[in-house]
């Protein structure tokens, strides 16, 4: 199918979108790691479903689980524990807008890493991108209508999400350069790893609840939880992976971070914020320098 990976790129980033605004409400109600285990077991689940309905198989080496565990570790227990952190503090908005520097942080992991070059065009690329992201930041002028404001703790924990998802990214790749993959059982590797990982984590921070009990009691949370994690880890990892399959690297990234933009319209209608020119001005320079990283 002829641009398969550019629409699962541009689709991932609308599931994205959506799922950051669903995610906030839920971690506001019940907590951001608790959502974060109950969104990847409730995404194991919907993949392990669907490779066992569509009979897609299990073939994968050792060398590609390794990768994607690791792969799993940084960008679903670092990266979205943290993301979800910032979500609490700062907002769906302009967390996403943060993590914006996602793919320049690949780009410069790649360069260490992945012995891959990056021209001075590149580097403008980062520049623009970080300063987007300064200009929202430190220049903020929303109406008094927003719920959130700039947070020193939020934008913190935004970056270390951000990083997260930049490593992941990396071993993500590497495993899809070792050879053939199905993406869903890719996206179920990365998981279920995740939840190996992320699981001590809730029980060394007394996290660990009866999701039943938790969610009787919090059914919107619940509700905000089952969506995201149908649009989120389900539909959103999966289709990302596949966009890193079937399409370049560079701008598969690009496509999906068009978050912040895609994420003014949706902020606008359902929080009702009276978007500054400001605010509107720095999502689309973010975006526009990682567009000119990975399309140069």
């Amino acid at each position: 199918m002829p641009y398969l990976g550019e629409i699962a790129a541009l689709l991932t980033a609308l599931f994205w979108s959506a799922t950051a605004i669903v995610f906030t409400e839920a971690s506001i109600l019940v907590g951001s790691l608790f959502v974060n285990i109950s969104r990847l077991i409730l995404a194991a689940i919907f993949l392990l479903f669907t490779i066992l309905a569509l009979q897609l198989g299990w073939v994968v080496t050792s060398n590609q689980i390794v990768n994607l565990a690791l792969s799993g570790f940084a960008g679903l227990v670092i990266g979205d524990t943290f993301l979800f952190k910032s979500f609490q503090f700062i907002g769906a908005r302009l967390s996403m807008l943060i993590m914006a520097l996602v793919p320049g942080m690949s780009a410069i992991l790649a360069y260490f890493f992945l012995n891959e070059s990056i021209s001075f065009i590149g580097v403008l690329g980062i520049f623009l991108t970080i300063l987007g992201i300064a200009i929202v930041v430190l220049k903020r002028e929303e109406k008094v209508s927003s719920r959130y404001t700039v947070n020193v703790a939020g934008v913190f924990y935004a970056f270390i999400g951000a990083v997260g998802q930049a490593v992941g990214l990396i071993f993500a790749k590497q495993a899809f350069n070792e050879g053939e993959i199905n993406g869903f059982l890719a996206a179920l590797i990365r998981i279920v790893s995740a939840i190996v990982f992320i699981y001590p984590l809730t029980v060394m921070a007394k996290k660990i609840a009866n999701p039943f009990s938790v969610f009787k009691n919090k059914k919107r949370a619940f509700a905000y939880t089952l969506i995201g994690s149908a649009v989120g880890p389900y539909l959103g990892i999966t289709l990302s992976l596949v966009s890193i399959k079937y399409a370049k690297v560079g701008i598969a990234s690009t496509l999906m971070a068009t978050v912040p933009i895609i994420m003014l319209p949706m902020v606008k209608y359902y929080y009702k914020e009276k978007l500054s020119w400001v605010s509107i001005l720095g999502a689309f320079i973010a975006v526009g320098g990682v567009t000119i990283l990975f399309l140069r």
